[in-house]
């Protein structure tokens, strides 16, 4: 499954630029699609909601099933083991517990002069969350976009879900869902949610902000509502990067890399090492490891599309590829790994040592799954508290104050040819 490339070659050139060209937003015939979309739902409301999940999902579903309803949370309780619910508690306290430690608050500044300056920080006042309902339940994707913005402060956050054809949401769905202290929740995804929330409906009031991952018509989606409300971040398909020695174990290289790989088939999966031995040991194990999963066609189409073990002269050609390549999740399974971290600048997670594998950071280490993909970890941050928050900056000079600056802005201020600046300072000295 696992191609071996030498870097330097014209086939890891090939790799590589396949690569950065995966999950671009470039498709034309999608972009009108969803535009198409986005236009009947803000014209029609409910109607093209209905319309657009009775196509692509539920065929039966009508506007008044929309919303889901009391007793159908109180239903999903009853069809889920009780310790999927002490697992939801465990990843839900992690995670709050780190995020707990993001929340800032408002603060003040004195200057001698009596100048006062500060940040008032508040949370957004209405959020949504989208959940893509794809071959995967997508559990850990609620909580981690959901928990940040409950720690924040949000007052409300809607969750739209694509229903099944029964017009039900998956009960482990909803059972996370009031678990994290989720009432609203909405049976369509898709670009129709995306416009739903951006614009409301007689059904779906609009909110200031549309977080969560979904297919390229949701990330076209979100893109095209950009502006009329925040995003998150356009999201492209998942990625792991993982750098190792000779003194890494092979096994659990190769598990991790499949762990990523049987997500969907353009899933990136790569190991950068100088060891040609030791790629040669991760091919063979992801070949033994692979035959049992329930999800092999997916995870062997993804090797053969974006799955690569990268040879390099050296671990130091190997982390500056890795930066290059900035992945959303880097592994280091090296001899010292945490001094190798002074040599990633760009990565969504990283997990360190052998004992630290990306699974455990997708549903329960704490931090947030929620991360820049497609080489965005180059300047983007992983999901935060600080997404749901809004900072407004706080001025307040005295007489005396404004006196001193005053020369400096009149002066500012007629260079830019703006002379009611100037005046409004002035005038506030006439007097004297």
């Amino acid at each position: 499954m696992l191609q071996i490339v030498k870097t330097g070659t014209q086939e890891a050139e090939d790799f590589l630029s396949k690569l950065k060209e995966r999950g671009k937003l470039t498709d034309e015939s999608i972009l009108k699609t969803v535009r198409r979309t986005l236009s009947d739902v803000q014209a029609e409301g409910d109607k093209a909601v209905v319309r657009y999940t009775r196509k692509l999902d539920a065929p039966r579903i009508s506007a008044k099933e929309l919303k889901v309803s009391r007793a159908e949370f109180g239903e999903a309780y009853l069809e889920v083991p009780s310790d999927f619910i002490d697992a939801i508690t465990h990843a839900r306290t992690n995670i709050e517990k780190f995020h707990e430690k993001q929340l800032q608050t408002s603060w003040m500044s004195a200057e001698p002069n009596g100048v006062l300056l500060g940040h008032l920080i508040r949370p957004l006042r209405r959020v949504g969350v989208h959940v893509p309902a794809i071959s995967q339940l997508l559990v850990s994707s609620l909580l981690m976009s959901v928990i940040p913005a409950t720690v924040a402060g949000v007052e409300e956050i809607a969750v739209c879900i694509p229903p099944m054809r029964n017009r039900e949401i998956n009960p482990y769905m909803l059972v996370a869902a009031a678990e994290c202290g989720i009432q609203e929740v909405y049976k369509c995804g898709g670009a129709q949610a995306v416009a739903a929330m951006a614009y409301g409906t007689k059904t779906i009031p609009p909110v200031d902000k549309i977080v969560g991952p979904g297919n390229l018509y949701v990330q076209f989606a979100k893109k095209e509502v950009y502006g009329h409300v925040d995003i998150d971040k356009l999201a492209g398909p998942s990625e792991i990067l993982v750098i190792a020695d000779s003194t890494a174990d092979p096994d659990y290289v190769a598990a991790d890399l499949i762990s990523q790989a049987e997500h969907n088939i353009d899933s990136a999966a790569i190991l950068i090492t100088p060891s040609l031995g030791f790629a040669e040991q991760v091919k063979s194990a992801i070949e033994v490891q692979g035959e049992s999963l329930p999800r092999r066609d997916v995870l062997t189409e993804a090797f053969a599309n974006f799955g690569a073990a990268l040879i390099t002269a050296n671990l130091s050609e190997a982390f500056a590829l890795a930066n290059e390549i900035a992945p959303e999740h880097l592994e280091l399974h090296i001899e010292n790994p945490f001094e190798g971290l002074g040599d990633v600048h760009n990565a969504g997670a990283i997990f360190i040592g052998p004992y630290s594998p990306e699974a455990v950071g997708d549903y329960i280490a704490g931090t947030n799954a929620v991360l820049p993909t497609g080489t965005a970890a180059r300047y983007a941050s992983p999901l935060s508290v600080d997404d749901f928050l809004k900072k407004s900056s706080l001025i307040s000079y005295t007489k005396t104050a404004l006196a001193e600056v005053t020369p400096a802005v009149v002066k500012l201020a007629e260079v830019e040819g703006l002379e009611g600046h100037a005046a409004a300072m002035k005038i506030r000295f006439e007097e004297d």
